[in-house]
């Protein structure tokens, strides 16, 4: 069962107002849930717009930009990942939601009605709360949380950096909320809740919203109630002050009840408190299941195998379920994040492929309804190849030379049986830039070659 799709379009007060949760009940509410607007869908353009914001922003006010190409392609990669299932399975994760909602309410609130409208703002927002503290305080939630705090920036494209597994885990925390609050009403919810916490991944605020540019330090009285860039920053830090602290969505108030809010202090430090030190897509989505899966193996025990899985990222045999704090590695202010340095062509070399993935990814999703199962999975298939192969580059990995070779070598082969056709009057320069591209992999790979042969001789 899925949401409207994106051609259920919008006016653009309304995108813009549902990004910072302010549609009124009268705007945002809707008898069954086919109705309800893929406000997601349709905001993404507002994503790409404040991405350019805040890099201006901040190059003019701190003299330097907030984002390195690498770190922002893998967030992207990260956030395209966890929507390509959608392609698919759209809207697989209400299913659930219906068939309670069907077979077994126990009242049925208005959908019209404003009270029901605040009440599952409030719900949807304390159910978040409670399913992403457990996200991070169970292992194996964690580790498909993980991905979104793996960034060592912080910015709004790392608000996209997202799992590309939570949803399918996530949603069984609303089910409880199908007693009582009608599909069509949770779904705006989820949106919204999600759309919010986009702006909150930031340092930077913008001119219109704020009467003119500036860094965020606080909100005022609104820090009491509202999650904001200053209480989410929190969140996102290594240092041990900000370790488990701040998990609220759109409002802040939950941590204040129930003990995990932190105010913002000394410097945040951004990043995992064990940096995975890669641009590797499906590294970055799965490494810490991973190591879950060696630690397990590797603990003695029965029960200590199930609390590797089921207790803290920290645990360990004779820990608290948390782990110890003072295990936690200690902050300096020094650390460098990884940043391997590419030639200036390479790096101008990613962003254009990486740009024309994002023209595959739009009219993928664009025409899925009137391409072939087929055709979606290969497209997919091509575009998962074309993030792998970007972040073995940007790792500079020496395997990265062959599957670029391979990949340029797949895309032209799609484009010739008629697989991709996007932008069909660019095939042809499309056909010139690939097989160029291909040509120089080639020298690049055999390059190595006859350097390594030169060695061995």
């Amino acid at each position: 069962m899925a949401v409207g799709t994106p051609a259920t379009a919008l006016p653009a007060s309304q995108r813009l107002r549902a990004l910072f949760y302010a549609l009124q009940p009268s705007e945002s509410s809707f008898r069954s849930l086919r109705e309800v607007p893929s406000y997601v869908d349709q905001v993404v353009p507002l994503f790409i717009v404040f991405i350019l914001l805040e890099l201006v922003v901040s190059s003019i006010r701190r003299h330097k930009p907030s984002y390195r190409i690498n770190d922002a392609i893998s967030s992207l990669s990260a956030g395209i990942l966890s929507q390509l299932p959608e392609a698919v399975c759209r809207g697989f994760e209400l299913t659930g939601y219906v068939y309670i909602w069907e077979n077994y309410r126990i009242c049925e609130l208005p959908w019209d009605s404003s009270w029901t409208w605040y009440l599952t703002l409030l719900g949807v927002d304390f159910t978040y709360y409670w399913f992403h503290r457990l996200a991070h305080e169970v292992n194996i939630l964690w580790a498909t949380h993980q991905t979104h705090h793996s960034s060592e920036d912080y910015n709004l494209s790392t608000a996209l950096r997202q799992s590309a597994v939570q949803k399918y885990i996530s949603w069984v925390f609303y089910l409880p909320m199908a007693l009582i609050i009608p599909p069509s009403v949770c779904a705006v919810h989820l949106q919204f809740n999600l759309l919010y916490q986009f702006w909150i991944h930031t340092e930077t605020v913008y001119a219109k919203l704020f009467t003119f540019f500036k860094v965020i330090d606080n909100l005022g009285p609104l820090e009491w109630i509202l999650n904001t860039p200053s209480h989410h920053r929190v969140h996102h830090g290594r240092n041990p002050y900000c370790i488990d602290k701040n998990y609220g969505g759109t409002l802040i108030i939950w941590d204040r009840i129930f003990g995990t809010f932190e105010a913002e202090k000394e410097k945040v430090i951004y990043g995992l408190t064990h940096p995975i030190n890669t641009f590797e897509p499906f590294k970055v989505q799965l490494h810490h299941l991973t190591y879950i899966w060696s630690v397990f193996w590797a603990t003695p025990g029965f029960s200590n195998k199930l609390s590797v899985i089921f207790k803290g990222p920290g645990w360990g045999p004779g820990k608290p379920r948390l782990g110890l704090p003072e295990e936690i590695p200690v902050i300096t202010g020094k650390e460098v994040p990884f940043n391997p340095k590419l030639p200036v062509h390479l790096c101008v070399y990613a962003v254009i492929h990486f740009a024309l993935i994002v023209t595959l990814y739009i009219d993928l999703f664009a025409a899925a309804a009137t391409l072939s199962q087929v055709t979606v999975l290969l497209r997919i298939g091509y575009i998962i190849l074309t993030l792998t192969a970007i972040g073995l580059l940007m790792d500079k990995r020496p395997e990265a030379a062959r599957w670029e070779t391979v990949r340029c070598t797949v895309f032209l082969a799609l484009q010739k049986l008629g697989y991709i056709k996007t932008y069909p009057s660019l095939m042809f320069a499309y056909e010139v830039l690939f097989s160029l591209c291909i040509v120089f992999w080639g020298v690049q790979i055999m390059k190595k070659l006859t350097s390594s042969t030169a060695k061995q001789l």
